[in-house]
This record gives C-alpha cells, structure tokens and sequence, in this order.
C-alpha cells in the first residue's frame, strides 16, 4: 500500500501540473492573452512529490509527514469544497479543479485511514 500510495502521488502531482498550468498557459497562448491568465497558482504538488518520495525511501519522520499531511489536505479540501458547492460556478477551469480536488482528497482519505489503522506497524520502520 505504501508504493500505492507514493505513486498515486506522484500521478497527482504531475496531473496538476498539467491542469493547473500546462493546460491554462497553452490555453492562453492560443487565444493570444496573457500567458499566466487562466493558471490556478498551486505548489501542493511539491509535498505530494516529497511525501511520495519520503514513503518510498522511508524516513523517520515519514508517519509523521503523511499524517499530518493527510490531515492538512483533508481540512483544506473539504473547506474548499464547500464554499464552492454553496454557490458552483461551472467552467472548463473549475470542473478541472474540483476533479483534481475530488480524487487528491480521496487519496489522503485512503492514506489516513491506512496509516491510523497500521500505525503500529509503520512506526516500527
């Protein structure tokens, strides 16, 4: 679950850097506006890289990290999320990001539960 978890990471972190940037700029090179018109400025998916690599070269503060992490994400997102689903504005953008929000919150979900469920044995590393 461990390797799982670093990948679905990892895969999180690259597709963010397409939605939230690669996506708007070119989106905006072809329309001829400002390049950094449309991009969702976000640097979450440098910890998702970090504690992707943290969980497959396991330190000792590894636990520590993905918990707390788990637990940041979680509380952002859901806040997030909500202030949004109170009044939805629908574009190609914000479909893009609640999509993105939807499965980062479920992977941090999964990893909490993991990790609270094995913390015994994670520890232990």
């Amino acid at each position: 679950m461990i390797r799982f978890f670093a990948h679905f990471l990892f895969v999180l972190a690259a597709w963010t850097l397409v939605i939230k940037f690669a996506f708007p700029f070119a989106f905006s090179w072809y329309e001829g506006t400002p390049l950094d018109t449309y991009i969702m400025w976000d640097f979450w998916w440098v910890i998702h890289l970090w504690l992707g690599w943290a969980l497959l070269s396991w330190q000792r503060y590894t636990y520590a990290l993905a918990v707390s992490v788990s637990v940041v994400e979680i509380t952002i997102i859901s806040v997030k999320l909500k202030v949004f689903l109170g009044d939805p504005s629908w574009t190609i953008w914000t479909a893009n990001w609640f999509t993105n929000k939807l499965f980062v919150i479920t992977c941090f979900v999964l990893m909490l539960g993991y990790f609270v469920a094995k913390h015994r044995k994670l520890r232990a590393y």
